[in-house]
């Protein structure tokens, strides 16, 4: 099924701006329906709510239907804001 990011970004959004310094359930939540990771591994990777908006951004390079090329120069682009999501991601299944 494939994703509507318009709708997830928007609730993501509006999720984020309630959220106090630390990822609450229904962030973790959000990310976990999309994702492999459980709501507990979420809230450990990604504790920063901002963490989670940099990660929905880079998922969202991931998913999109545009040829490989595209999302490394999408995701090249925006390299210094997803490298330590990358990092993260990478530590958590290497």
């Amino acid at each position: 099924m494939p994703i509507n990011w318009g709708e997830f970004n928007k609730d993501l959004d509006s999720i984020i701006k309630k959220s106090a310094d630390k990822t609450d359930t229904r962030l973790a939540s959000k990310i976990s329906s999309i994702t492999r990771m459980t709501d507990e591994e979420v809230k450990e990777l990604f504790p920063k709510p901002a963490d989670i908006q940099k990660l929905a951004k880079l998922m969202q390079i991931v998913k999109s239907s545009e040829d490989r090329n595209t999302k490394v120069n999408n995701i090249m682009n925006n390299t210094e804001e997803f490298a330590g999501i990358i990092l993260t991601l990478l530590e958590k299944f290497s």
